[in-house]
């Protein structure tokens, strides 16, 4: 299928640049099925696009181009297939607005510099709700042309099948369909008829040329303004400090008035319902594509999106909701639930023997490291020692007068503690580190008894040794 892909997006770049490209190279997946390339030729580069949701498609290009009449950042729509299933957009590189921000604020703490880019995100959100959102014709929009009330109830299932239920969240099913209800026709009560972007956050905005610019605006319909501000500050990895969000909830509130006085009334009133359901919405996508699919980013969010509903839940934001605020509680307080997301790293240590091959991977992450042992002194030549194994002090004495084992177990430590950072920030379960030496018995049971001690004193990780030639008798 591949191929087919990329056949097709090369006759679409011959079709639009008059030649054909020297590479073809796949963009890393995020979370939708679409399947992006960067095709590069002599003199023009583009990406190319395969979605098999045509009717999708239609509705980004349709949006493209209507966005790009009114002088907004968004991408060029080069050329699209017959068949709706690919086409071609401008490079806009692989700034992400995201990426930027969080470089800043790891120098710099969340500086004006970030409050200033907001603000400019900001105002640039405000022309796409209210100035374009005037004159767009919402029939055009997929899968909806506006917002409703099956849409709210479709973010609120998503929270509830793959997350409340993924994690064995007691409630009443009851109960939670009246609050889920209750909610549902709060945010009705907004004021309408602006452009939903539906996803609007700092990782569909890039820096290009030093602009911003805009991505993935393919699910906009009519709808009220707050859910986008409600996106954009409330993304879970942007962890924008909350008098910085109440800050740009007024400036947004203050620029807007100025554009639009109704899309803004009583604007605070309606605001948090839509934070809300925004956050619950991002809950269902991290417990799919993260807990469910395992992919890392998704995984990293979750400990900054309960932040959020705890914040919510501080606020009195969800008190109307009396069985939603039950499960919100027990997410954030029950022990159980910080189990299940956050299970310790196990680290499994192993020593071998090479003539049996190295150890079967038995959490099936396919990773790790395996040290080879056999170029230290070999205490299992001497007679002496040959009954022995690296755990009794007669071996451990021996090995330890070499420089070079303290050398060799110094260089692994620091390679596996690098490991276990990233593991654990990525919230994976399994690192499997092996030492082989030829009989299995003295070097290398040494060596893993030996960094079993020096990681003992790290948090967040349990480790297993295993001796496999000593298990078989």
């Amino acid at each position: 299928m591949g191929q087919e892909i990329q056949q097709a997006l090369v006759k679409l770049f011959w079709e639009w640049a008059g030649e054909g490209p020297e590479t073809i190279e796949p963009l890393p997946q995020s979370g939708s099925y679409r399947k992006y390339y960067r095709l590069k030729g002599p003199h023009a580069t583009a990406i190319g696009a395969y979605n098999e949701d045509v009717q999708e498609n239609y509705a980004f290009i349709s949006h493209s181009n209507f966005f790009k009449k009114k002088d907004l950042n968004v991408p060029e729509i080069f050329s699209f297939s017959v068949n709706g299933l690919t086409y071609l957009m401008e490079d806009l590189g692989n700034r992400v607005v995201l990426d930027h921000l969080v470089e800043i604020r790891e120098k710099q703490g969340f500086n004006d510099e970030i409050r200033n880019l907001y603000r400019n995100i900001l105002d640039e959100l405000i022309r796409f709700q209210i100035v374009a959102g005037r004159d767009m014709d919402f029939s055009k929009c997929c899968p909806l042309p506006e917002s409703c009330p099956q849409t709210y109830k479709f973010d609120l299932n998503y929270f509830k099948y793959d997350f409340l239920k993924f994690l064995k969240v007691p409630f009443d099913e009851n109960f939670l369909e009246l609050s889920f209800t209750e909610l549902t026709n709060a945010l009705m009560k907004a004021p309408d008829g602006f452009f939903l972007y539906r996803d609007f956050q700092a990782r569909n905005i890039m820096l290009h040329q030093n602009k911003l610019y805009f991505i993935d605006y393919q699910a906009g319909r009519k709808g009220p303004v707050h859910y986008d501000v409600a996106s954009l500050l409330f993304q879970a990895k942007a962890d924008i400090p909350f008098e910085a969000r109440e800050e740009l909830i007024d400036y947004y509130i203050e620029q807007a008035g100025k554009v639009d006085p109704d899309s803004v009334k009583d604007f605070r009133e309606h605001f948090y319902n839509f934070a809300l359901v925004r956050v619950l919405q991002t809950l269902g996508a991290y417990g799919f594509r993260g807990l469910f699919e395992r992919k890392a980013h998704f995984i990293e969010s979750i400990p900054l999106a309960l932040k959020n509903i705890k914040w919510l839940l501080e606020q009195k934001k969800v008190d109307s909701f009396s069985e939603l605020k039950k499960c919100l509680t027990f997410i954030v307080e029950d022990p159980s639930i910080n189990q299940q997301l956050f299970p310790p790293l196990n680290v499994q240590i192993n020593s071998f023997s090479y003539k049996r091959g190295i150890p079967v991977d038995l959490s099936y992450n396919g990773g790790g490291f395996v040290f080879d042992c056999r170029a230290l002194p070999n205490p299992g030549r001497l007679e002496k020692f040959r009954s022995l194994t690296g755990m009794d002090e007669e071996i451990i004495k021996y090995l330890e007068q070499y420089n070079e084992v303290g050398q060799f177990l110094n260089h692994i430590y620091h390679l596996v503690i690098n490991s276990i950072k990233v593991y654990t920030g990525r919230r994976f379960t399994g690192l499997m580190i092996s030492f082989g030496c030829t009989g299995g018995r003295h070097r290398s049971v040494y060596c893993a008894q030996k960094l079993a001690m020096m990681l003992e004193s790290n948090k967040g990780i349990q480790i297993e040794i295993r001796h496999r030639e000593q298990e078989k008798g």
